[in-house]
């Protein structure tokens, strides 16, 4: 197992502290005028989603952890349970719903997804950041109604909704920002 110091801290950066599996999101060396330097460091706990803040001495030991990501595609739901495929074995993994996180409501069958585990445990699923959805129900736009950025909520086929321009209707395809669920346009073709 890899050490490393909370000077070797980058963003991104993955490591073990009290059992938990922490990431670097921000870190900043302090050189104070008095006394001795020490990282101020912001990590989330890459299960939880909690971030915290604290601040380490610089040599302070922990166990780098290594993340696998692995390609699976999305197969189905039932109930709280999600069914993932291995692209190389084609087992199926069931995960609980409490793994995904919002971006998984713009996400529909059949589409590839990276798992990712620690030590074989899954704790977290990426989705891709654009998805191409169809929009299964709108409200007309109110005619006359030209103020620009005006938005109207839509129901994408996953059951999702969002916010979309006046000028989306039922049936068009657009294509959605997953991390932020916002819309980004047409679907080109």
């Amino acid at each position: 197992m890899a050490t490393i110091t909370a000077g070797d801290f980058r963003n991104g950066k993955t490591f073990e502290m009290d059992g938990k599996i922490m990431q670097v999101v921000e870190f900043q060396h302090v050189k104070p005028g008095k006394g001795a330097a020490f990282v101020r460091t912001k990590m989330k706990n890459v299960v939880t989603g909690a971030v915290t803040e604290t601040s380490f001495n610089p040599t302070a030991k922990f166990e780098e952890a290594f993340i696998e990501r692995k390609d699976y595609e999305y197969s189905y739901n039932d109930g709280d349970l999600y069914y993932f495929m291995d692209q190389e074995t084609f087992d199926m993994l069931p995960l609980n719903k409490d793994v995904l996180d919002d971006s998984f409501r713009f996400i529909k069958e059949n589409t590839m997804c990276k798992l990712l585990s620690y030590k074989g445990n899954v704790f977290g699923v990426e989705t891709p950041n654009f998805v191409e959805l169809e929009v299964t129900k709108a409200d007309p736009g109110v005619k006359g109604d030209t103020a620009t950025n005006v938005t109207k909520p839509a129901t994408v086929e996953t059951g999702a909704e969002i916010k979309v321009p006046l000028f989306i209707n039922e049936g068009d395809r657009i294509q959605i920002d997953t991390r932020t669920g916002e819309y980004l346009g047409r679907a080109k073709g």
